[in-house]
């Protein structure tokens, strides 16, 4: 056992600018737990779970999160309203008050790292101001063990300041919150809000940048599974698409719910060691496995308890984006290490809320880099204003806010990873079927459960092989028939009993992809400009 002083991490903080701090170093997620409880930072669920209440903001604030424009990162990164340059003075100057303020203060500091594959690890040091936020640096981030720990040398530090509010009009933020990350000093410094997603993310968008760049392996975000045979599947889709529900299969182990990267070597590894789960409404009988991964080592956030400690899962009082945090551990089928080989398959999700796209169908390398670029679902507006008509939603990539780099450099190299090793790319919707929100109904689960276990078995192809129904609108190849799938199930345009109707929305939902791509075009390849859908009646 290696003996760490107060005093050597100290030292070690001095070198980051932080003087005479009450280092807490490498605690154990129960002192973590109970220092929390003591300093009234949170209180402990029925679970055994730490609830606490992230204050201000309940989730990412992404117009307050800036890339510092260096040598390194101005002629690389897509700059634009996602990727929002800051000044490498302002940044030093900033940063010298957010160590100031830290300064003598109690600190919680733990060394840890991304990336499971060995020959792309990330280490990290992340300094926290408060007791529970290390507490989720420890489910989020993979965990060395003491023989690591003694030679540790970290590459990027996290500095996480929540007390600490920035002065818009001298320090260039946009308000008292931030998140930058500064490529050439290797630091992530937030500040200014407690949201925990922003320590996760900023690392993300990190290596969304190292990685391509450096390591020529393409970050996704998306999560992965392995089933009995070696074979890897690959999830993407935005919130609320069945990324995490799908992936977590009893007959397959999960390799991550969230961040994965795919090297040269046709591996796919997680980034992280934990899961970070939307808790909204959840129940044992909906998710069986994030539910009881719900317990003492695991962090609840924003939601609301009785007196008991019962957590109210569809109590969205304090916020719609309820979370719990825990590691990966606290699930049991999971693959060890978070590592897969040999992707065979790759879902794109989407909650198609306009009812028009096949519940599953299969796409070309130009359709699939297309829909990768699009990264297309739909939001459901608030039945409040009585509103009921759905809006597409597009994030490049299924995650714009991450993403450093232009859409298309991500897209090229899914597509070239895709072609070498063969893998067949679905499109899969588990938004409604029958007619629009409002009109039609959501896809069962089972019924997607089946139709993605079908791709993944060789089943669907093996029915539908040189047989396949070209969507007269999308273009993509519609399956006729699926093990375990009502037939009519398969055709939206049959399940709307209405041509007219169903043309008209499908035709208009086209037209909302073309008019999405056009900030793309420029950059896209005549391969992935052939896979947009048709707009001509």
């Amino acid at each position: 056992m290696v003996e760490y002083t107060p005093a050597t991490k100290s030292i070690l903080l001095k070198s980051l600018g932080i003087n005479n701090a009450k280092v807490r170093y490498q605690l154990s997620p129960d002192e973590l737990h109970d220092i929390t409880v003591e300093k009234g930072q949170g209180v402990t669920a029925s679970s055994g779970a730490l609830a606490v209440n992230t204050g201000e903001f309940t989730g990412r604030s992404p117009k307050d999160r800036f890339i510092v424009k260096d040598a390194i990162t101005q002629d690389r990164v897509w700059w634009g309203n996602i990727n929002i340059p800051y000044e490498s003075d302002a940044f030093d100057a900033l940063y010298n008050k957010v160590v100031d303020y830290l300064s003598e203060k109690e600190l919680f500091v733990r060394d840890c790292y991304a990336c499971a594959d060995h020959n792309y690890n990330l280490n990290i040091r992340v300094v926290n101001e408060y007791p529970w936020s290390n507490l989720f640096v420890y489910n989020m981030f993979l965990r060395p063990n003491e023989e690591e720990l003694e030679n540790f040398k970290p590459e990027w530090t996290v500095i996480n300041a929540p007390g600490f509010h920035a002065n818009p009009e001298v320090d260039g933020t946009r308000q008292h919150n931030f998140a930058i990350l500064n490529f050439s000093r290797k630091i992530a410094l937030i500040g200014g809000t407690g949201y925990t997603g922003e320590i996760k993310k900023g690392i993300f968008s990190a290596l969304n940048f190292i990685l391509p760049v450096f390591k020529n392996t393409l970050p996704m975000h998306c999560s992965a599974n392995v089933g009995k045979d070696g074979d890897t599947a690959i999830f993407f889709g935005l919130s609320g698409t069945g990324k995490t529900t799908l992936s977590a299969d009893p007959n397959r182990k999960l390799i991550g719910d969230d961040e994965h990267g795919w090297t040269n070597e046709n591996t796919v590894f997680n980034f992280e060691g934990g899961c970070y789960a939307k808790a909204i409404n959840l129940s044992r009988e909906s998710e069986p496995e994030i539910f009881d991964a719900i317990k003492r080592g695991a962090i609840l956030e924003n939601v609301v308890m009785d007196n008991d400690g019962e957590v109210d899962f569809s109590n969205t009082s304090i916020t719609q984006n309820t979370r719990v945090s825990y590691p990966i551990y606290h699930i049991d089928n999971i693959q060890t290490p978070s590592i897969g080989f040999n992707p065979k398959n790759i879902f794109f999700l989407t909650a198609d809320a306009f009812g028009v796209l096949p519940p599953i169908s299969k796409l070309t390398p130009g359709q699939a880099a297309y829909h990768f670029i699009s990264g297309y679902t739909a939001k459901v507006a608030g039945t409040e204003e009585g509103v009921n008509e759905p809006q597409p939603s597009f994030s490049a990539c299924f995650g714009a806010p991450f993403m450093p780099l232009h859409p298309t450099k991500y897209a090229e190299m899914l597509s070239k990873k895709m072609q070498e090793a063969g893998v067949n790319v679905w499109l899969v919707n588990t938004g409604w079927t029958g007619g629009p929100y409002g009109v039609g109904t959501r896809m069962k689960l089972k019924y997607t459960r089946a139709m993605i276990t079908a791709a993944m078995d060789g089943s669907l192809e093996a029915a539908n092989k040189d047989n396949y129904h070209v969507h007269s609108v999308f273009g993509v190849q519609q399956p006729r028939t699926c093990p375990n799938v009502p037939t009519e199930v398969l055709s939206p345009r049959k399940t709307w009993n209405n041509d007219e109707a169903y043309y008209k929305t499908a035709y208009k939902l086209a037209q909302s992809f073309a008019n999405n791509f056009e900030k793309f075009k420029a950059n896209a390849s005549d391969s992935i400009l052939k896979g947009a859908p048709n707009t001509e009646k």
